[in-house]
């Protein structure tokens, strides 16, 4: 079942549990000692239940990374914080914005419900808008017929490396960021038109990133928001916490 839909179920059952003991109960009720465990477990969770559901709905919401898709900015083991007012407040499950939020912006990495399986969460970096014109030929990403403008920093050592990735400093408007390129995996051609009140989404690690070239562009309605920290790492190489990379903003 998918956990915001559970946590609103159990908010549900727990708050009529709470609000019958409190305001509909007789108070002048007879009892013999204490409440029984249907009512005393569920009138102390009620409130924690209600606190995760507001944060991790309107707040702030934790997600871990699984793969190296978005290599450099994020690793597989990261664990990231994603801010859910920053395009707009949304109803639990139903996601239906209610409340104000800016639109996306290129250069966003953005966390969104899997537009094929919408139970699964992905991640990727916002690079077409509504409108737009995407084209990405010989590793290059042409966005209205002009190429995003791409630096290259060097030899790619990291995770996923495999002696040939390359570095690069990749700029769409004010934003920047580092993208890794495989050389001498298959380049690719691939043309698109994005469609209103959806968006574009690459992974960071282009040759190896199943991405909007694969499945399409994501629907407004599957924004879940905005990564900006990493809050815990996990090395799975060296089996230890990566003290490095926590805190770190997500450019």
């Amino acid at each position: 079942m998918d956990f915001e839909l559970l946590l609103v179920i159990l908010t549900l059952l727990t708050g009529i549990v709470w609000v019958w003991d409190r305001w509909l109960r007789r108070k002048d009720e007879e009892r013999d000692g204490e409440d029984p465990w249907y009512i005393d477990l569920p009138r102390s969770l009620f409130p924690i239940i209600l606190i995760v559901l507001v944060i991790r709905s309107f707040v702030a919401e934790p997600f871990r990374i699984p793969s190296g898709s978005m290599l450099p900015t994020l690793q597989a083991g990261d664990f990231i914080l994603v801010n859910k007012f920053s395009y707009g407040v949304r109803l639990p499950v139903l996601r239906t914005r209610f409340l104000g939020g800016a639109t996306p912006e290129r250069g966003d990495v953005a966390v969104f419900r899997y537009p094929v399986d919408p139970t699964q969460d992905y991640i990727k970096r916002i690079v077409g808008l509504p409108g737009d014109e995407i084209r990405y030929e010989n590793r290059q990403l042409f966005i209205n017929g002009v190429p995003a403008e791409q630096e290259l920093v060097g030899r790619y050592d990291g995770l996923d490396a495999d002696g040939t990735a390359e570095l690069f400093r990749e700029r769409l408007e004010d934003a920047a960021y580092e993208i890794l390129i495989h050389p001498n995996s298959p380049g690719g051609y691939f043309s698109y038109n994005v469609p209103e009140g959806q968006y574009f989404v690459l992974g960071d690690n282009r040759d190896r990133s199943a991405d909007s070239r694969m499945w399409g562009a994501v629907g407004d309605e599957l924004l879940a928001g905005r990564a900006f920290m990493i809050w815990m790492s996990w090395d799975s190489r060296r089996n230890r916490v990566a003290w490095d990379r926590i805190g770190d903003r997500i450019e």
